[in-house]
């Protein structure tokens, strides 16, 4: 492709972004939000892609980092604390409000501290040994946010936290309807449009690094952790790497997410959560950022838009059927389709699949 025809095919393409919004809000705000939400998870993808697609190590915990950004941001940017605690009351009467340029950087950091102290203990176990004890990590944070409501309410329990600050960029409100060169921007666009720009820098800062000596070292790794440590790769501090930036991704995205929903409870970071992260990556083909961007943007959409065929086939069954349930089954006979035709993944890297190379001589 030549100089000329890429050039347009960018230009075409940032076009198309930046009108998707503007063109799904004629149908109602719902679409957009399903397309935020996909944003969400295509960020959540990129930093699960780092640990499991350049790094080769398998974490099923990976909604405790989502978990732990979105926190900080409803604890820093709602009255909860001040409504909790006399001390935080005597100094911020109506609630801390932090600006968010400072929670989200804090949320991240924190993220990436608590991947650092989950790799550090796992760093000799591989496969199925780490899987279980990233699993057990995500449980174990997503019951202490359960449970630490007595005897200090710290994270309102189950209950949840709610009234959570609207990010204000540059003097905007993004939690209010804005009219800009007579177009009407609700939320749901603006939010979209800030997501849209941490998602480019994600894939800028991933691909950078999956041509950096880290990324060759990490991905040296996955192939083969002996081979590596035989080639002078320290593996132990590149597991720690993975784990610590693969965790700030999920740290940011649990802040955007904090601040879009308004409402942040445990039941948003269960389980079913990282098992679903790990399906975006490798249904879209792992360590492929192309893949892993196709895979998140299907798995996040393709439940909202099966919502439309449940519901006529619920109708039909007279009401046998749970819809939630019938969707899942369509989702999952579709994936399994999928895995089924292309098991590498719907679009795994260039090196995947070559053919062995012709055998010379006798």
């Amino acid at each position: 492709m030549g100089i000329r025809s890429r050039t347009l095919t960018l230009a075409a393409s940032a076009a198309a972004l930046l009108l998707l919004p503007l063109l799904a809000q004629q149908f109602g705000q719902g679409p957009v939000r399903i397309i935020d939400q996909a944003l969400l998870y295509v960020l959540l993808a990129l930093g699960m892609n780092i640990v499991v697609g350049y790094a080769g190590l398998l974490d099923l915990g990976y909604a405790a980092f989502y978990a732990l950004g979105a926190y900080v941001f409803a604890l820093l940017c709602s009255p909860h604390l001040s409504e909790q605690f006399g001390a935080v009351h005597a100094w911020f009467p109506q609630g801390l409000h932090a600006p968010w340029w400072l929670v989200i950087p804090l949320g991240a950091g924190l993220a990436a501290l608590l991947g650092v102290l989950l790799g550090t203990p796992t760093l000799k176990l591989r496969g199925d040994y780490l899987a279980v004890v990233t699993l057990a990590f995500g449980e174990v944070v997503r019951l202490f946010i359960v449970n630490l409501r007595h005897p200090v309410n710290l994270t309102n329990g189950a209950h949840g936290i709610s009234q959570i600050d609207d990010i204000h960029f540059f003097g905007i409100d993004m939690g209010q309807r804005q009219n800009l060169l007579g177009l009407v921007l609700p939320p749901v666009t603006l939010y979209y449009y800030l997501f849209l720009a941490l998602v480019l820098i994600s894939l800028l800062v991933c691909l950078r690094l999956e041509r950096s000596r880290i990324g060759r070292a990490w991905m040296a790794i996955r192939e083969d952790e002996l081979a590596a440590t035989a080639m002078g790769i320290h593996t132990r501090t590149l597991k720690l790497y993975a784990f610590g930036m693969g965790a700030t991704f999920g740290g940011v995205a649990g802040a955007m997410f904090g601040a879009f929903q308004g409402f942040v409870s445990p039941e948003s970071f269960s389980l079913n959560e990282s098992i679903l992260i790990v399906a975006m990556v490798v249904l879209g083909g792992i360590g492929h950022l192309p893949g892993v961007v196709l895979g998140a943007l299907l798995l996040s959409a393709l439940p909202e838009v099966l919502r439309y065929v449940a519901g006529p086939l619920q109708a039909l069954t007279d009401g046998r059927l749970d819809a939630p349930i019938l969707r899942q089954l369509l989702v999952a006979l579709a994936m399994l389709g999928v895995m089924l035709l292309r098991p590498r993944g719907l679009w795994a890297l260039p090196e995947h699949g070559r053919a062995a190379p012709a055998r010379v001589g006798p």
